[in-house]
């Protein structure tokens, strides 16, 4: 990222103790992209679900402190648990909310009274571990926006129908880009689940569905040459139109190799899009694509004060939002991102 990032003089202390207790307590502090700036500044390592799963399971550092939502503190505690992982807020992303064991329980009775059996399931990394489970039980995986190519290739070999959950925009993209046939389990009816190749959960992401067709002919209007790069958890309508689709990791890539002058218009969350590059000359040329400000609430839950508190509350021996997970789930949890893993480009 190559936006400064400044802090305010009234976080200045926080940001003093802060460090102090990470080193004290051997720390690593991780953060997702999405998260404020002052906790972006602090992070010993910024990036993705994909990313932030490996560095902080593969670090040395016996305490992970992990700024994001509960779901990718749960992954980091399943792929080591070993380790202990603190979260300064246990905030639950609204997609992960969609689904639980027994959402994903009906969701299976139904397809079965549809005579759909013969499923391959897929989680979105936006789901809680209990639900990972779940899917490693039916023999199937998780991916994340950054892999979802490679495991989606996979998932084609199993000669199954896929049932993709939670997010129906990010399986029936993938399915669109495949030349799929994909379906919305509970609108659509039971010949057109039977029939189709990709099976999608009805979940969504709040943020991402800000964006809409609208958003990109207005800019197209205005810039002629702007280019258009959106999130694969965007509805179809607008990926079908898009530049360039790619993950957080992905986007800052392909957004930071464009040339300074290039004019862009990105379809993700605010905090991400508002620090990826400097203006051209004092002119910005990089703008968010949306009329709205497209924040997502629960990434921007944890302030430096949340982080100071869950910090010295572990040094005082009482810790508070710590990730912990019962044996089975582990277990299953684990066999589920592994497979992941073992698909993922390094």
């Amino acid at each position: 990222m190559t936006k400064p990032i400044q802090t305010a003089p009234d976080s200045k202390n926080l940001t003093k103790e802060i460090k102090n207790l990470l080193k004290n307590l051997e720390a690593l502090l991780v953060a997702h992209f999405y998260q404020k700036d002052e906790v972006v500044n602090l992070a010993h390592f910024c990036g993705d679900s994909l990313e932030l799963s490996r560095v902080a399971s593969m670090s040395e550092k016996p305490l992970i402190v992990f700024c994001g939502v509960a779901f990718m503190g749960q992954s980091v505690k399943v792929l080591a648990p070993q380790k202990r992982v603190i979260m300064p807020k246990m905030s639950c992303c609204s997609m992960a909310r969609m689904i639980d064991c027994d959402y994903f329980d009906k969701s299976i009775e139904l397809l079965k009274s549809y005579d759909v059996e013969n499923v391959f399931p897929i989680t979105y990394i936006n789901s809680n571990a209990d639900v990972k489970a779940k899917v490693a039980k039916m023999g199937g995986l998780v991916c994340t926006s950054a892999n979802a190519k490679n495991i989606f290739d996979f998932a084609k070999k199993q000669g199954k129908q896929i049932f993709f959950l939670p997010d129906r925009c990010l399986g029936q993209n993938l399915a669109m880009m495949d030349n799929k046939s994909s379906c919305v389990l509970g609108s659509a009816s039971a010949e057109e689940v039977r029939k189709s190749d990709v099976i999608c959960y009805d979940g969504f992401c709040s943020v991402h569905q800000l964006f809409s067709v609208s958003d990109i002919e207005f800019y197209r209007q205005k810039f002629e040459d702007i280019k258009i790069v959106v999130h694969p958890e965007c509805d179809p309508s607008v990926v079908k139109l898009a530049d360039f689709v790619g993950s957080t990791s992905q986007i800052i890539k392909y957004v930071q190799n464009l040339p300074l002058e290039q004019r862009v218009a990105v379809g993700t969350e605010f905090n991400l899009v508002n620090r990826l590059r400097p203006k051209f000359n004092g002119i910005n040329t990089t703008f968010v694509l949306s009329s709205s400000k497209p924040e997502c609430p629960t990434m921007n839950e944890t302030s430096l004060q949340d982080l100071l508190d869950c910090l010295r509350a572990y040094e005082d021996g009482m810790p508070i939002n710590e990730v912990e997970l019962d044996s089975d789930t582990q277990k299953w949890a684990k066999i589920a991102l592994d497979r992941m893993l073992e698909l993922s480009i390094p």
